[in-house]
């Protein structure tokens, strides 16, 4: 009985051994991307982890989306359920949408690096100018300390919204 199910799904079987193949190869060579641009930027290894666990997520996602469209299940009732779901997580990404941009903002920073930690910065704003210290960049907020010793979590959204000079680098 279990003889024949797998000679009927063979190709099936196959096709699913090859998509976790790719998908196993395709995490390492991207996580090994991200690990060699973080220690190349000098980046923490928890804020190098993050970038790698969205990313893991998402070619998790991607392998799901095939495995299932493998096991036959027809294109229109794939995308019929990712639709649905992408519509929840939009309307509660709607409802929080400054964590979605400060997510995508964190994303931004680690791969632009127009600073980085340990840098100071002057933050040219109209009502609040802040100078300070960088000390964290984690992917909702900055992290920030002022010469007078105040922390100030900053969320990173606006690091992408406002003129940031860096007054001092912290270059090797």
């Amino acid at each position: 009985m279990i003889f024949d199910f797998v000679l009927e799904r063979y190709p099936q079987i196959i096709a699913t051994g090859v998509a976790l193949l790719v998908f196993f190869i395709l995490k390492y060579f991207t996580d090994s991307i991200v690990n060699r641009f973080g220690q190349k930027t000098q980046f923490t290894k928890a804020r190098v982890q993050l970038v790698r666990k969205y990313i893991d997520f998402l070619l998790g996602l991607l392998a799901a989306v095939v495995i299932i469209s493998i096991w036959g299940v027809k294109p229109d009732q794939i995308f019929l359920f990712i639709s649905s779901i992408l519509t929840v997580i939009g309307v509660a990404f709607f409802a929080q949408w400054s964590i979605l941009s400060n997510v995508t903002a964190g994303i931004i920073l680690f791969f632009s690096f127009p600073f980085k930690i340990g840098d100071k910065i002057r933050i040219l704003d109209k009502e609040c100018p802040i100078e300070a210290e960088i000390k964290d960049i984690s992917s909702f907020y900055t992290l920030l300390k002022t010469a007078s010793g105040e922390r100030i979590s900053l969320p990173n959204n606006l690091l992408i919204q406002k003129a940031v000079v860096i007054i001092e680098s912290n270059e090797l």
